[in-house]
């Protein structure tokens, strides 16, 4: 009796394609996608804290969210107007929690 290893192989190199394909490969998406947002954060914080320096006063929310928005394009991070508006917001609190 002679086992085809071609046979083993094919299905093992299958096996290894699904595997691939259904846990490693998301798994490194979301590695990526967390140290995109963490990089993300980190310009929206300098940013914002900029924007708190050059903008003193009440009333100038707005000016301050276009100079973050101008800034982070001028740096060519790309985020979808509402993970913006999250970014800048938990920047915001990072910043005041840190001043209290």
């Amino acid at each position: 009796m002679t086992i085809d290893m071609t046979q083993v192989i094919v299905a093992l190199i299958g096996l290894a394609g699904v595997v691939l394909s259904t846990v490693i490969i998301p798994l490194l998406r979301a590695k990526t996608t967390k140290q995109n947002w963490e990089n993300a954060m980190f310009w929206v914080k300098l940013a914002v804290q900029s924007a708190e320096q050059i903008y003193t006063g009440t009333g100038l929310g707005q000016k301050k969210k276009e100079y973050v928005e101008k800034f982070l394009k001028e740096h060519n991070i790309q985020l979808d107007p509402d993970q913006v508006d999250v970014a800048i917001e938990a920047a915001v609190k990072e910043i005041k929690d840190a001043a209290a």
